[in-house]
């Protein structure tokens, strides 16, 4: 039919759009946050574009269902205020015409949602883990920047390079700042550092060309040595890379065979993105009337509070579930039940407009009888 043909094109058109701009404004949101976590020393700077990507890949589902349902109540709002819809309604035709349609454009964005969200997600969150795993369990040295000052993991230890040569266990002009418990300072500078393993699988960082000052700092009696060669032993992390990621790092298959408040409370919100899709595609049909002679429309605005609604809901039934007050099969459907009531509600509303039982006619006929009463009140006897 050209009409579902000229349809579906339109609300690709609508999407494509809708979709580059609130991925633009995710991407914006998302490089301001990791380039500060670079700048702030809590992540490689050689990682920001990996964990770019994977940030991305897990907030694609939200950014697809918005995309799904913007796009549709732009389209079904525009056929409003330009009055396709009066001829539509003219040619005896309703408007659960649209559902088909719009439910061949939407589909696959459901799809995607899910495919998304029950596999791309946890594995686009478990390599972003993995990441910041991996640079944690790095060695002080190696997390410093050229140029700036890192405090160890230890919070006892203050590091600073010039620079770093061809390899990455090299550094140049190196300082560093001990404190003990007994508040006693030692601070030593070296021309050149380079991080050692010994046979044990101890690090170890040996100093070259410096100098050794200690001392407390409110007093004058400070130590000065210098030497050759300085050796400082460096605590590395013993976490094992994968540990304990957390159950949004988890696989789908993973949180079912766990079967723990945990990983169910998880579970939950993987199955309810593509339900919210889908949803809130068909909500956005009836709810794109407006008025064509109306100036603007308030819409969108509605859109977006029943989306953040909608999500919110979710994720307190989400919380429910983790601390146990409800059951994973118990929690996941009534929810997307009562979304699709309000669907059936709202598209009965706008189907038989001209009931003589619907609300709109029986307030109209209300005002009508109340107009004539007072009309007969004000009346000359």
């Amino acid at each position: 039919m050209i009409f579902q043909r000229a349809l579906r094109r339109e609300l690709a058109s609508a999407a494509g759009a809708t979709f580059t701009v609130l991925f633009s404004i995710l991407l914006t949101w998302m490089l301001i946050g990791i380039l500060g976590k670079a700048a702030g020393g809590k992540i490689a700077s050689s990682d920001v574009m990996s964990l770019m990507v994977f940030s991305a890949l897990m907030q694609l589902p939200t950014i697809i269902i918005l995309t799904g349902f913007i796009s549709v109540l732009m389209v079904v709002t525009r056929s409003y205020k330009e009055s396709e819809m009066v001829v539509w309604f003219a040619s005896g035709l309703s408007l659960s015409r649209w559902i088909w349609p719009v439910l061949s454009f939407g589909l696959p964005l459901v799809l995607a949602t899910g495919v998304l969200s029950l596999y791309a997600t946890p594995w686009a969150q478990k390599k972003s883990d993995e990441y910041v795993a991996r640079f944690e369990k790095r060695e002080d040295l190696q997390k410093v920047t050229p140029g700036q000052f890192r405090e160890s993991a230890g919070s006892n230890r203050i590091f600073f390079v010039e620079g770093v040569s061809g390899e990455k266990n090299v550094v140049q002009n190196v300082f560093v700042n001990t404190v003990d418990e007994k508040g006693s300072a030692v601070v030593v500078v070296a021309r050149e550092g380079v991080i050692n393993t010994d046979a044990k699988g101890e690090r170890f960082l040996v100093l070259k060309s410096g100098r050794r000052y200690q001392g407390v700092p409110t007093q004058a009696d400070f130590q000065t040595m210098e030497f050759e060669q300085y050796i400082m032993r460096i605590e590395s992390k013993q976490q094992e890379m994968g540990a304990d990621l957390g159950v949004r790092a988890m696989s789908t298959m993973a949180l079912v065979e766990a079967n723990n408040q945990f990983t169910m409370a998880e579970l939950l919100w993987r199955v309810s993105a593509p339900l919210i899709g889908l949803m809130l595609i068909l909500l956005a049909i009836p709810l794109g009337f407006v008025n064509p002679r109306a100036g603007s429309s308030t819409n969108l605005i509605i859109a977006l509070l029943i989306f953040f609604t909608y999500s919110n809901l979710i994720k307190v039934i989400e919380a429910s579930v983790k601390q146990g007050r409800m059951t994973f099969g118990l929690a996941w459907w009534p929810l997307h039940l009562l979304a699709a009531l309000a669907v059936v509600v709202l598209f009965a509303w706008r189907l038989n407009v001209n009931h003589r039982y619907h609300p709109l006619v029986l307030l109209a006929a209300f005002k009508r009888a109340r107009r004539a009463g007072n009309t007969s009140k004000a009346a000359p006897k």
